[in-house]
């Protein structure tokens, strides 16, 4: 980072950190209540992706809760959500078939009628327009390196990473030293495992009263099929194989637009056998006689992969801190068993957005926006995500069979205001429980076939994922040692496998000896899983030079 003497800085009245759906939805209500109240509000919003969207992934399906609430007319208006649910499949996978379970056997709540199937990231770029119109100054391409303390400890703006430094710290000809962003207020909308916002945590001990966050990996394809094997509206999910009964995960396929399908697989990341592969375990997936006819013919034209947020209701953080706030998927308020966060951080976006109104309005700086948190605890996220508060729990202390069994009563008996009276803990992180690997057996994954199922790096291309060669490599590890000193010989090195982009390798010489631990930073798509699985939590993963990273189209 460079010296403070040097950067040039810019003042407003609140700074939103990420141009996803909290912080968008955050700047929106902070300009509609400028307009409403006739009091003038600055409201910058710096994003790390090329472009608003780039770097967006998720399903989706979304609950159109958190948009009816933010932009009543937002179908009037053009929003990128045309595709109604029409049918909601569930079903349980073996090896060799399928058991399509009863929709009656599901709590309402898990009900997908009413939602709307479609590009997160194409929203994002749509509510990215409506920002602009309204007055937000939306800064893409700008990562932020930096929090800003003031000398009472406060939080007062971000600094944009440095541009134009080499692979050593040397400074180029191109160089440009981060800019300051001060604001009255910083909202962290970085989505999963934001970087600064887990520093905040750490700093102000914001996580002391919760639980621990669970993660789990989400790995996306989209498909252009067959005309005549699209169903427009078609929602479906599964359970079960390739994955074990003890190794929490599943699978969605959702019909959209003209003749799209976005498939996806997620694994819970605190699953126990090192050796096993996200990517290759959602490879493998595609086979399955329940899928694969409605590949067979397509063209599979984007891929990504992005960490989730699944700790859900109990491993909530305190939300606030002096200077600002967490709001979105910074703090994770993803509903688990429903599949679905995007709504939850619109409304959060919301609540911290008045929140900080409210106090620059009253002439306040750089306290605690004590009025957000209030506001959660009276929510709709709040009750949504207490009702499904110990589906995850039971799930993974119990396995898929028992616990996914457990839990859908447990939301039954919520639904019908008999719930549990009291809240699992989750008690461990995700790292803590992979097993050593003189205890697991090898996982024998089938080579791509090139048509269904692919390799990493033919993955990687078509994410558009590019990061300026010659410059610091982002991902650091604490103690370069470890890697091979101690993850190769007790854990086999897992994040050669936990990867889903072939960032991280062990090298060795023609006869096999000299392992080498290597970094393939170029490859990397953000999904932040290093920073969550290494067992010795030795990588911290830190944004790189502002505009690399994946370019998701329609994702």
């Amino acid at each position: 980072m460079s010296d403070a003497a040097e950067r040039e800085y810019m003042e407003y009245d609140v700074v939103i950190v990420g141009g996803g759906p909290a912080g968008l939805s955050a700047a929106i209500r902070l300009r509609q209540l400028a307009a409403e109240q006739d009091f003038d509000i600055s409201v910058c919003l710096i994003e790390k992706g090329s472009e608003v969207g780039a770097h967006i992934l998720s399903g989706a399906v979304i609950d159109p809760i958190g948009l009816d609430t933010l932009i009543p007319d937002w179908r009037e208006k053009g929003a990128p959500l045309d595709t109604e649910v029409t049918a909601d499949h569930f079903l349980f996978l073996g090896p060799a078939g399928s058991l399509r379970i009863p929709n009656f056997l599901f709590p309402p709540l898990m009900n997908n009628h009413g939602n709307y199937i479609g590009s997160l990231g194409n929203l994002c770029r749509w509510l990215a327009e409506q920002a602009e119109a309204l007055g937000v100054e939306i800064y893409p391409g700008f990562a932020g390196a930096e929090v800003l303390y003031g000398e009472d400890g406060s939080v007062r703006g971000v600094v944009t990473g440095d541009m134009g430094v080499g692979r050593q710290g040397e400074h180029k000809d191109s160089y440009t030293p981060g800019m300051e962003l001060r604001g009255k207020y910083t909202l962290f909308a970085e989505g999963v495992r934001g970087s600064l916002s887990k520093e905040l945590i750490r700093k102000y001990k914001l996580d002391e009263g919760s639980e621990p966050q669970k993660f789990g990996i989400g790995l996306k394809e989209l498909w252009e099929i067959d005309p005549a094997k699209h169903r427009k509206g078609l929602v479906q999910h599964t359970m079960g194989w390739p994955l074990d009964n003890s190794t929490g995960g599943g699978s969605f396929l959702y019909h959209f637009g003209d003749n799209l399908v976005s498939v996806g697989f997620v694994v819970h990341l605190n699953y126990k056998n090192p050796y096993l592969s996200p990517f290759d375990e959602f490879q493998r997936f595609k086979h399955h006689p329940a899928v694969v006819d409605t590949f067979e013919g397509g063209k599979r034209i984007a891929y990504g992969a992005r960490a989730i947020t699944e700790g859900g209701f109990q491993s909530v953080p305190k939300l606030v801190f002096p200077g600002g706030a967490l709001i979105g998927c910074s703090a994770g308020f993803v509903n688990v068993p429903r599949i679905k966060g995007s709504h939850n951080a619109v409304l959060t976006g919301i609540m911290g957005a008045e929140a900080a109104f409210e106090a620059v309005k009253d002439g306040r700086q750089g306290d605690e926006l004590t009025a957000y948190p209030e506001a959660y605890e009276k929510s709709a996220v709040y009750k949504d995500l207490k009702r499904v508060r110990n589906v995850k729990p039971l799930w993974s202390k119990l396995g898929t069979f028992i616990g996914i069994g457990l839990g859908a009563v447990d939301m039954w008996m919520n639904n019908l205001g008999i719930g549990l009276p009291f809240t699992l803990r989750h008690k461990k992180a995700d790292y803590e429980s992979i097993k050593e690997a003189k205890d697991c057996k090898p996982i024998d994954y089938p080579k791509p076939d090139g048509k269904i199922s692919f390799d990493k790096l033919s993955s990687v291309f078509i994410s558009a994922t590019n990061h300026e060669e010659d410059q610091p490599v982002h991902l650091k590890l604490k103690d370069p040692a470890i890697p091979i000193a101690y993850n190769l010989p007790k854990y086999a090195e897992p994040a050669q496998r936990y990867c889903p982009a072939g960032v991280y390798e062990v090298v060795r010489d023609e006869d096999g000896s000299n392992p080498r631990f290597q970094i393939n930073a170029q490859n990397c798509v953000h999904c932040k899983t290093c920073d969550i699985k290494d067992p010795a939590q030795n990588i911290n993963w830190t944004v790189p030079e502002g505009g690399g990273g994946p370019n998701y189209p329609n994702m």
